[in-house]
């Protein structure tokens, strides 16, 4: 556990580094954050002249953690933050969710082997394939 406490501030993996968050957002502007407590930056211009906006994560560098709303605004699909640029969520949508491959809550269709490998039996109306047939 030391070793990542002493680690975390020098690896881009475990978050924003140190310098990241000292330097490289000096003169920018923190527009807003989500429900997973990501925020969300914007300052500078690129070569087009288009401004440059990204997410410093909390926690995990993820970029299924990033929900939908915020998606649109980091890649311009939106000009204004989602809170201005949207209308309210309807009330049949779901939030979003990070990517949960590689975790015990991972998709697993039934006949996964993951989940026993026992799959409902064919229904009758299929007749395998028979060389003489």
């Amino acid at each position: 556990m030391a070793m990542g406490i002493n680690l975390n501030p020098f690896t881009w993996w475990n978050g924003a580094t140190v310098s990241t968050v000292l330097y490289g957002l000096r003169g920018k502007t923190q527009v807003g954050t989500d429900s997973l407590g990501n925020a969300y930056w914007e300052g500078g211009k690129d070569t087009n002249g288009v401004p440059r906006r990204w997410v410093i994560y909390t926690g995990s560098t993820d970029a299924s953690r990033v929900p939908p709303e915020w998606f649109s605004w980091l890649h311009h699909q939106i000009d204004d933050v989602p809170d201005r640029a949207l209308p309210p969520a309807r009330a049949w949508e779901k939030p979003g969710q990070a990517n949960m491959t590689g975790t015990p809550f991972a998709y697993r269709p039934a006949g996964a082997l993951e989940k026993g490998g026992n799959r409902a039996a064919a229904t009758g109306d299929y007749d395998a394939w028979t060389p003489e047939g």
